[in-house]
């Protein structure tokens, strides 16, 4: 039997990777730890609100540093300065942690030859994050949205997506964490959205791999 799908196109952060810990570096800096843990779970929340995301914070480097320290500054009622600092340690791409799921996963996709892609709200370029792996030869494209001058869940990135990797929209499975992935329903592609896990424990990635048959 064919696959059901010629590609796969994966969101980046929160899908592939995680981020540092932010409370870690609240309490390094002298943050308690309970009140770290608290600041950082609501700084991550509110960075997915349909608010923080109608800043554009992924069409610019500048954008991206204005919008992620207006998000910060909660955290220089402790000290000041701990926005700069959350932002060099937590927002530097190159430091972001992959799922346990993800290499095995992109592996196997590979084996299976299926083109894979990546999708992503991002304002810097995120092929060094997959060189840095030793995962360049798995993914076969990028729709960065700095790039393309839009952002998730505007079609048009999921099409350049799609053209990226040169599979067609319907013949195309997008992967993502949040409900801007859900965009990519208007361009012809099917979704799957993974549910919140802990950093650390499988992302439930192999449900890529059943649905890709």
């Amino acid at each position: 039997m064919s696959p059901a799908f010629d590609g796969v196109c994966f969101d980046f952060g929160d899908t592939l990777f995680y981020s540092p810990d932010g409370a870690a570096v609240l309490v390094e800096a002298g943050v308690a730890p309970a009140a770290a843990r608290e600041l950082w779970d609501r700084i991550w929340r509110e960075s997915k609100t349909p608010e923080a995301l109608a800043v554009k914070r992924d069409l610019s480097p500048l954008a991206h540093r204005s919008g992620w320290l207006g998000l910060f500054a909660q955290a220089d009622v402790y000290r000041p300065g701990l926005s700069t600092l959350l932002y060099e340690r937590v927002m530097d791409h190159t430091k972001w942690i992959p799922f346990p799921d993800t290499e095995a996963v992109l592996r196997e996709l590979d084996r299976r030859q299926v083109k894979v892609g990546v999708v992503s709200n991002v304002a810097e370029d995120l092929r060094p994050v997959f060189a840095k792996h030793g995962w360049a030869d798995l993914v076969d494209g990028f729709a960065h949205s700095y790039e393309h001058g839009v952002e998730k869940p505007d079609v048009r990135l999921f099409l350049a997506a799609c053209a990226s990797i040169g599979t067609a929209p319907s013949r195309t499975l997008v992967v993502g964490d949040h409900p801007v992935d859900g965009g990519a329903v208007m361009a012809g592609c099917a979704v799957l959205l993974l549910p919140h896990t802990e950093p650390g424990e499988p992302h439930g990635l192999a449900r890529v791999l059943d649905l890709i048959g």
